[in-house]
């Protein structure tokens, strides 16, 4: 990121206050889709997006992984199992703007770096920092007032975040990029909807026809609202820190949030109040201890290179050119140190591509 220029760096920035802006003020769309129904979206969703993510292919001409794709059995099972939990995500969060439960939408995508880090102690048995437990602490407590608060278990809530952690999770398993990830995602959707929706007109149920010219763009227009967020995304992931799109991805669901009680008008009584202030204060406790970490490494990184520096430079003036092996040794000891990062610390640092609601 050092060698990015100035204006690169601003490009990427702006892409990605327009992508996360795009997916924080998406709970305005979907309401424009009814009298569609929550599947009924969901099916032309992962139809259209695989047209419109199939042409940006078709433009930047990348095809290779593809091939390479299809000759490997475990990949290609991981990435159904992306679609899957995609298809449930999607699904919920649709059907939760529609239904009026923005606000309990807003708190999943608050709370996804909390759980993806629960995951990350319970499956992959990652360590985590003391800062890090009391932010998990918190978090939970906050679900225990909210429970208390709704009545119920925040069960959307959990859903779309548990959801999103466990796409995020197959997703780094797979190793794939964002637009040919959601291609080959979107590939593995696509017969199955197409059938619903073929099914759906069979019986008469479908909008696609019946609800005039304007209905069926907006439709069809699910694929573009999928598709552009994702390649502004892409433009923004490298052209800024990974640090500063970890901060940006907050901007989707503070978005949502103030929809919810701003637009939408929901209720936020007292104790739902404090849920949210608790959620908000573990990740204030998360986003703390994550630049705090990173500053302190770079900071050593930075006196390690300044070493290195000041070796290499008195080396050849002592020993006449000759670069002893203890600093050889040093310099890729370095280097190794340098490149490393503690797996609590990765897992710190969810993917700001599992934003995407």
């Amino acid at each position: 990121m050092t060698g990015k220029s100035a204006a690169e760096r601003r490009t990427g920035l702006l892409n990605g206050f327009a992508a996360y802006g795009m997916w924080g003020l998406v709970p305005l769309f979907w309401p424009l889709l009814k009298p569609a129904g929550a599947v009924e979206i969901l099916a032309h969703r992962m139809v259209w997006s695989l047209f419109f993510v199939g042409a940006a292919l078709l433009v930047i001409r990348r095809w290779a992984w593809l091939g390479e794709l299809l000759r490997q059995p475990r990949r290609l099972a991981l990435i159904t199992v992306a679609a899957a939990v995609i298809t449930v995500n999607w699904g919920v969060y649709i059907w939760s703007v529609n239904s009026g439960h923005v606000v309990e939408a807003s708190l999943g995508y608050f709370i996804n770096p909390l759980v993806t880090i629960a995951m990350g102690v319970l499956l992959l048995k990652e360590r985590l920092r003391p800062v890090q437990w009391a932010a998990v602490g918190v978090g939970a407590s906050a679900v225990l007032v909210l429970t208390i608060g709704y009545g119920r278990p925040p069960w959307i809530s959990l859903c779309l975040a548990f959801s999103f952690a466990t796409y995020g999770l197959v997703k780094k398993k797979v190793n794939l990029g964002g637009i040919e990830s959601l291609a080959a995602e979107t590939a593995i959707q696509f017969l199955p909807a197409l059938g619903y929706l073929v099914w759906l007109g069979a019986r008469g149920d479908a909008t696609f026809t019946t609800e005039g010219a304007g209905h069926a763009a907006l439709l069809a227009a699910t694929g573009l609202v999928t598709a552009i967020p994702l390649v502004c995304f892409g433009a923004a992931a490298i052209r800024v820190p990974l640090s500063t799109l970890g901060l940006l991805q907050y901007l989707a669901p503070v978005f949502q949030f103030l929809l919810g009680i701003l637009y939408f008008r929901e209720a936020m009584p007292p104790e739902r109040w404090a849920g949210f202030a608790l959620v908000w204060l573990a990740l204030s406790l998360l986003t703390w201890d994550a630049l705090r970490t990173a500053h302190r490494g770079a900071r050593t990184l930075a006196a390690r290179t300044d070493r290195h520096r000041e070796t290499m430079a008195a080396g050849p003036a002592r020993d006449g050119g000759n670069v002893p092996a203890a600093s050889a040794s040093g310099t890729a000891g370095t280097a190794r140190d340098a490149g490393s990062v503690p797996a609590a610390s990765a897992a710190t640092e969810a993917d700001p591509l599992e934003a995407r609601p």
